[in-house]
């Protein structure tokens, strides 16, 4: 995936800073277990290393920065029994989250091209997120039968109204404008300007200051500020089927936007969307902590069901884009192993070592 003899990983020091690449183009830097293991040794030596002020992590390529953990290498791990590599990768990958989240030096992530899923996990904890051509936010775990992870049971409850249901719910898109404005992205650089920005950091210069310096004018804003009011009224429904009422009767009244959004979440898994509501209506009252501790037993409570196999098969082994689901409906989801799975005592905390 990387260049002959590169790998999956690179770390440098340019002065000042201590550099992560990602650096799987081909796969649009998807996370592996070795590469979550190898970034958090990592950090862990930088942490204590005064010459290192700062961190910045970008992705080799143009067209993503991460599209998240490698759920294909999961899904063939777990088909062939390899219970014991799955549950390494996800406190593997909760475990870095919840140390990118506490980290006592400042992280700059650059962001160029897509970033999903596990990519979300290792910028948006961080202190600074620079968006950048072709920036695309994304948690679409809901469409392969899985929920959004890395942390975003906390980060998406504490988004401006409503937009972290609607981003959680759908699995939609935005773009660099709307992230800006909800605060996903915290500055707007063309890519062009990034190796500049790696030197000046590396000299020392104020973080502030340097992203200021070569920061663009915030483009323009998309649909999640366009239809806000409509995300607000119809995404605090109590229920998914609420949810889906609401956008119906929204759509009935001529809102393209609400049948659009309708339409998309009846295309998702109904365990996954009881999952990522319950993550909405209970993360804003947790901490850090008990998010990522409550992700890594709605892990491993899938781990043994039937929708995250059928939702990678569809979309990433056989590509038919035509997922099974099981259950089928919203009223037939089991409601109480969803709970169960919030409960502290249901099942492991994760590991946070490296």
């Amino acid at each position: 995936m990387a260049g002959e003899g590169e790998a999956d990983i690179l770390f440098e020091r340019h002065g000042a800073v201590g550099l992560v690449t990602l650096n799987r183009p081909r796969a649009l830097n998807a996370l592996t277990l070795d590469m979550i293991r190898a970034m958090h040794a990592q950090l862990s030596v930088w942490e204590t290393d005064d010459a290192v002020t700062r961190i910045v992590l970008r992705g080799a390529g143009k067209r993503a920065f991460c599209a998240g953990g490698d759920v294909r290498a999961v899904y063939t791990s777990a088909k062939a029994g390899g219970h014991t590599e799955v549950d390494a990768f996800w406190h593997g990958e909760y475990g870095l989250d919840g140390f990118i989240q506490s980290y006592p030096k400042p992280i700059v992530s650059l962001i160029g091209g897509l970033v999903m899923g596990g990519g979300n996990g290792l910028s948006v904890h961080g202190s600074y997120r620079v968006a950048s051509d072709g920036y695309g936010f994304a948690m679409p775990e809901v469409g392969i039968g899985f929920f959004p992870d890395v942390g975003m049971t906390y980060v998406l409850p504490r988004l401006p109204g409503r937009t972290g249901t609607y981003l959680a719910l759908t699995g939609a898109t935005i773009g660099a404008g709307d992230a800006l404005a909800l605060g996903l992205a915290t500055h707007h650089v063309r890519a062009d300007g990034f190796d500049a920005i790696v030197s000046a950091l590396g000299e020392g210069d104020s973080i502030d200051a340097v992203l200021g310096a070569h920061a663009d004018a915030p483009p323009p804003t998309g649909p999640m500020v366009a239809e806000r009011a409509l995300i607000d009224a119809c995404f605090g429904e109590p229920s998914v089927a609420d949810i889906l009422a609401r956008l119906d009767g929204a759509a009935a009244q001529g809102s393209t936007f609400a049948a659009d959004t309708a339409a998309l979440l009846r295309s998702r898994s109904p365990t996954s969307l009881c999952i990522a509501h319950a993550q909405m209506r209970r993360g804003a009252t947790l901490s850090f902590a008990e998010c990522i501790a409550a992700e890594t037993r709605l892990a491993a409570f899938l781990m043994h069901g039937h929708d995250f196999f059928e939702g990678v098969r569809a979309a990433l082994i056989d590509k038919d884009g035509a997922p099974a689901w099981q259950p089928a409906s919203l009223d037939a989801v089991d409601h109480a192993a969803i709970a169960r799975a919030f409960d502290p005592t249901g099942g492991p905390a994760p590991r946070t070592e490296p």
